[in-house]
């Protein structure tokens, strides 16, 4: 069943016919966001392989687009929260399954996200995980529950152990990544460096031989047919992008393609790294674009983190940007070498950032406060009413 289609025309049609609030306006990360999506429709036309670059050009474009909308339709802290809770949910769901079997077995089996989707390698859905635990960390942040909290530990530690159950090298210098930029970011550091140096050690001590193996050939990436094969796509995309101003479209690893431009012609593989990926597909301008997107994005994040600081109301709202800033250093660093360029986790982390700093800017929390304020008026008026005595 085409589920998401259907929630998709289910959405547009709401917002077509919704009373609700609606917010159309543009700030620095949706203005490139939509100058990168109108730059992909250019390059589109150029595509070696139009048909192929088709299909992938309308994928993405239906992501981007849904984001926009979010974008649109979500305003709320309520919003904000809810929308964190189904990416957590989604993907921690994963992450569990995957870290229970990472014990269970000792580690001597990759994990392996769902088939079919964005994440179905080994090395996609161990990214993945890096990046939703740091949104984990802030709801444990910020919900009162002890019993939430706790539960959240537990996931965030069985993320960890499936992203390192992955067997992913990428993952594990993502994590190494994301672990300093959380300690960074925390208040009580020598506290959470005991915290963090307790979990790797007890996260790594079960890994069988084979993974420390596999982790080593890091150093001697020289030596090894996948980091080899890597840089034989790297340079690949380079010369594509020097030779064509507007990329080669979607699809670039083509045998005709490779013969042309790869160093090695024989072997033809993706780019696996957001950054050559887009360099590829979409040339230097469409780089320089996805870049200037993502350096945005963490800029605003961290004026959140900073001027959320400032008021009780809007401490929530630093501990959002810093958390958010953590998972895109894991996607800048694991997205190296991985072709997760348009994949939506990254792109409903910016939906957060910006409805963040609408929040901020709007000053919506004195707004949220007084709706709160007059809806205890009026509960406390008709609580009277009732308890005072009829006329009769």
């Amino acid at each position: 069943m085409p589920v998401a289609a259907t929630m998709a025309i289910s959405v547009l049609l709401g917002l077509l016919i919704t009373k609700d609030r609606r917010n159309f306006f543009i700030t620095r990360e949706t203005g490139v966001l939509m100058i990168f999506m109108l730059w992909m429709c250019i390059t589109l036309p150029f595509s070696f392989h139009f048909d192929e670059s088709f299909g992938l050009w309308n994928r993405v474009m239906k992501i981007d687009l849904m984001v926009l909308v979010a974008l649109v339709v979500l305003y709320s802290k309520k919003h904000m929260n809810l929308l964190i809770w189904v990416l957590v949910a989604s993907l921690a769901f994963y992450g569990i399954k995957g870290g229970l079997f990472t014990i269970a077995t000792g580690g001597s089996y990759r994990v392996w996200g769902p088939e079919g989707s964005y994440i179905a390698g080994n090395n996609e859905i161990a990214l993945a995980l890096v990046m939703v635990i740091p949104l984990m960390r802030y709801l444990q942040l910020t919900t009162e529950s002890v019993r939430i909290q706790r539960w959240l530990m537990v996931s965030m530690l069985l993320c960890a152990a499936a992203a390192i159950g992955s067997q992913s090298r990428g993952a594990l210098l993502a994590i190494g990544t994301m672990a300093v930029v959380l300690w960074w970011r925390s208040d009580k550091k020598a506290m959470a460096l005991i915290l963090i140096v307790v979990a790797g050690v007890a996260l790594l001590s079960f890994m069988p031989e084979a993974w420390w193996d596999r982790m080593r050939t890091i150093k001697t990436y020289q030596e090894d047919d996948s980091a080899s094969q890597r840089i034989n796509a790297w340079v690949m995309a380079w010369n594509i992008a020097k030779d064509n101003f507007f990329g080669a479209g979607f699809m670039v690893s083509k045998p005709d393609v490779c013969a042309l431009y790869s160093p090695i012609p024989t072997d033809c593989r993706a780019a696996h790294s957001i950054y050559f990926m887009v360099l590829g597909e979409h040339g230097f301008v469409g780089l320089f674009l996805f870049l200037t997107l993502w350096f945005n994005v963490w800029r605003s994040a961290g004026r959140l983190r900073l001027q959320g600081q400032r008021l009780p109301q809007t401490m929530w709202l630093s501990q959002l940007g810093a958390m958010c800033q953590v998972s895109l250093a894991g996607y800048a660093v694991g997205g190296a070498f991985l072709s997760l360029s348009y994949y939506d986790l990254p792109y409903n982390i910016l939906i957060l950032v910006v409805l963040g700093c609408r929040w901020l800017d709007g000053k919506e929390w004195v707004k949220e406060e007084a709706e709160q304020a007059l809806k205890h008026a009026i509960l406390e008026t008709k609580t009277v009413k009732k308890s005072q005595p009829s006329a009769a």
